[in-house]
């Protein structure tokens, strides 16, 4: 049995694409709503601040490994991570 070629044109544009394309434009109006306060948390996450656990070098430095394939994968040291995390989500030890 002889298969033809695989048809690779791009479907059209569904019907919400249509109606969108078709309608006039508004511009938004924008209307005020609920005031929102964020917690200093959110503040410092907006404003740029890093937690303190994050290590940008050490994200470069992995992803340079990675780039140049010598990064290598500690699989002991990703299972006892896996347990210890399962331990603190049951609340208890499993070994």
């Amino acid at each position: 049995m002889k298969i033809g070629p695989i048809e690779t044109k791009p479907p059209g544009p569904t019907v919400a694409e249509r109606k969108a394309e078709a309608a006039p434009t508004k511009s938004p109006v924008a209307v005020p709503s609920t005031e929102v306060a964020l917690s200093s948390a959110a503040k410092g996450l907006a404003e740029g601040v890093g937690d303190p656990a994050f290590d940008a070098a050490k994200v470069e430095r992995i992803a340079t490994a990675i780039r140049e394939g010598q990064f290598k994968v500690n699989a002991e040291a990703i299972a006892d991570k896996l347990i210890v995390n399962a331990e603190e989500l049951l609340g208890r030890k499993l070994s």
